[in-house]
């Protein structure tokens, strides 16, 4: 069992964590709202410039940018840097939310507003907080995490629903079908729930459907 001392070195490392926590929280709280209307654009950090899906990202996030959406991403290589290097060739406000990790992740050169997050939970809560819509590039876990964490809130109304976009029919068609056919089949989730996300692959389309949803959103409020 832990004696007295073990004891109370673990209570000020908690307490150290904690003040990390709320830093992590407050210099989000305190820059975000600067950047609003957003979008935020998560994807693969394993692509390079020439994938289709880095190019498509670089190209959306363009033309958002142009509209007056500022661009949040986490702040990495692949589609990360090709949403933040859109946003930026735009002249736009191109945001990337950088994480700590044991193999350190260098920010892309193209972020032009850079936040630095200790915690994961602290950096996801500041990529949905303040978005006015999301899309997804085929990714790994990181990207699975954030669609199926934002479509739970959305479900269960702890999140107004938003726009959210997954791009390329190839890659996430499969996923979409397994919902279908197995998760809503055997009651899972309700046939409702496949509404809460679209698929996309035209880039004028997501860019009036994102551009049309803020606009009837700020017309109710």
């Amino acid at each position: 069992m832990a004696n007295n001392y073990q004891i109370n070195e673990l209570k000020k490392e908690e307490a150290w964590r904690l003040f990390r926590i709320i830093g992590d929280f407050i210099d989000g709280f305190d820059i975000m709202p600067d950047y609003q209307p957003s979008v935020t654009i998560f994807g693969s950090a394993r692509v390079d410039e020439n994938d289709q899906y880095y190019q498509a990202a670089r190209e959306v996030a363009f033309k958002l940018a142009k509209k007056g959406f500022s661009i949040v991403t986490g702040g990495g290589p692949g589609i990360m840097e090709a949403g933040n290097r859109g946003a930026y060739e735009a002249g736009g406000n191109s945001i990337g939310l950088n994480i700590a990790l044991p193999t350190e992740q260098i920010p892309n050169k193209y972020a032009n507003v850079i936040l630095n997050f200790h915690y994961f939970f602290a950096r996801k809560m500041m990529l949905v907080k303040y978005a006015s819509a999301f899309i997804l590039f085929p990714g790994g876990y990181g990207t699975l995490d954030e669609l199926t964490e934002t479509l739970v809130l959305i479900q269960t109304k702890k999140l107004k629903p938003f726009p959210v976009i997954l791009y390329g029919k190839e890659y996430w068609e499969g996923l979409y079908n397994w919902l279908k056919d197995k998760v809503v089949k055997d009651g899972y989730i309700d046939e409702k729930d496949l509404n809460l996300f679209r698929i996309m692959d035209d880039i004028d389309e997501i860019v009036e459907y994102i551009e049309e949803s803020y606009i009837k959103k700020s017309a109710e409020k």
